[in-house]
């Protein structure tokens, strides 16, 4: 069982170190000598929660120990990504979406969107938004089961990396 909350100032350090674990780990994902900056971000991941309407949201176990990960930001002039989505209106998103490998298989990766998916219908906003990659199938194949939907509008190149746009309708 998972709890999903906001993440204190505390475990920002804790939280980033399990995001660059995880992205470093993806096969075909850029390493940390190819996209430094990036790695950065997710090393100062609690950085985001200082922009207005934006969340770090953990998955914490019932023993205390951190599942995962999102940023959950309300307002899309914040989201921080390549491409259109910052200029999207009526609309939420979320990135950096994590999960331990303890922890994976159990749900939290689901349970950490659909809190986002919630937070976004809360605020009575028209859609969600979300960017994956190639190298992150799992997540992807679990973002189409909830009904997000392709949106190549969304799409942009980080470096080498293409990066495919994602929306829920809500």
């Amino acid at each position: 069982m998972h709890t999903i909350r906001n993440a204190q100032p505390h475990e920002f350090p804790e939280i980033g170190k399990l995001m660059i674990h995880v992205y470093s780990q993806l096969e075909g994902f850029p390493k940390e000598h190819e996209q430094p900056n990036y790695y950065k971000m997710l090393a100062n991941v609690g950085e985001f929660t200082n922009k207005p309407d934006t969340e770090l949201l953990v998955a914490v176990s019932d023993n205390g120990t951190l599942a995962g990960a999102v940023v959950y930001f309300g307002d899309m002039q914040h989201y921080g990504s390549g491409g259109t989505a910052t200029q999207e209106k009526n609309a939420a998103g979320f990135r950096l979406l994590a999960v331990s490998n303890a922890a994976r298989g159990q749900g939290v990766g689901k349970l950490l969107t659909n809190t986002c998916i919630g937070k976004a219908k809360e605020k009575h906003l028209g859609q969600l938004i979300i960017h994956t990659t190639n190298a992150m199938q799992t997540a992807w194949k679990m973002y189409e089961s909830l009904g997000f939907k392709r949106s190549i509008d969304l799409d942009f190149m980080q470096g080498e990396l293409p990066v495919f746009g994602f929306r829920l309708m809500l």
